[in-house]
């Protein structure tokens, strides 16, 4: 499992822990369920690879 931070706000998904809000089920994978175009939910930063792998 790892923790992504959003590099604008701070805003952070775990993959352990999911983001029900955001469609995303404990235990997701990143690399596959994440779509390339996804955003920050908080500040609208645009693309997954933005996001720095914190965990």
């Amino acid at each position: 499992m790892a923790v992504y931070q959003c590099p604008g706000c701070d805003y952070r998904i775990d993959t352990a822990v999911g983001d029900s809000s955001e469609g995303f089920a404990p235990g997701f994978d990143w690399d596959a369920e994440v779509p390339e175009d996804w955003f920050c939910p908080d500040c609208g930063v645009r693309d997954k690879v933005d996001f720095d792998q914190i965990s």
